[in-house]
């Protein structure tokens, strides 16, 4: 079977724009470059899915709705033991995502289209949605070199404003999904993968 190429960057170039550890808004100093064609490139997954001098670039999306008493939620579920990364099983997570792979760059003529591609595309694969979305920014950056996973990855975090609570997960090894209130999910973020629990205290600490 082939391996797949999927996109990555230097860490080393990600150091040079300037590191940091855990969450960050400042999108203008880092998303323009992080897509800059001269840097970025796709390399074999299995090369570069333990080495720390790569970064992989993952769009990581979270579906928010707000009822009509105004109480806010994401969706949540927990990775089953038949999901792809191993380090994340029975974890609980708010984020939606995966790898951009090079099947994304074959009708795309920039990197940002490349990105794009491979957002929905991930999207498509991870979720049904059925619902109607209302709003979709990204938010963020998120790098935790704390633990093996997250050195040899950096998220893009997309929050989608969704009308209804209607996201469904394409994968049966998914568990415990649904919407679940902001300021429970911030009541005990233990069992949470680790860029849930840093998203979830960083941009969502206020309860919304």
């Amino acid at each position: 079977m082939q391996d797949e190429k999927v996109l990555v960057l230097p860490t080393a170039f990600f150091h040079e724009l300037g590191y940091f550890q855990g969450f960050t808004s400042d999108l203008g100093k880092y998303l323009p470059q992080l897509l800059d064609p001269a840097v970025v490139r796709f390399r074999p997954r299995s090369e570069v899915e333990k080495d720390p001098n790569w970064k992989q670039l993952i769009p990581y999306m979270l579906f928010r709705h707000t009822n009509a008493n105004g109480v806010v939620s994401l969706f949540r579920y927990t990775r089953g033991k038949g999901m792809g990364e191993g380090r994340l099983h029975l974890k609980h997570s708010v984020g939606v995502g995966g790898h951009l792979s090079e099947c994304d760059s074959t009708s795309a003529d920039t990197n940002t289209d490349v990105y794009h591609a491979g957002m929905l595309r991930e999207r498509a694969e991870e979720v049904r949605l059925e619902t109607t979305i209302l709003r979709e920014q990204i938010i963020g950056l998120i790098n935790d070199d704390q633990n093996e996973v997250g050195k040899v990855h950096l998220g893009v975090v997309h929050l989608i404003d969704v009308a209804e609570p209607n996201v469904y997960p394409n994968e049966k090894e998914v568990l415990e999904t649904g919407f679940f209130p902001i300021a429970d999910q911030l009541k005990n973020l233990d069992g949470y993968e680790s860029w849930s629990s840093i998203t979830l205290q960083a941009y969502f600490g206020d309860g919304g």
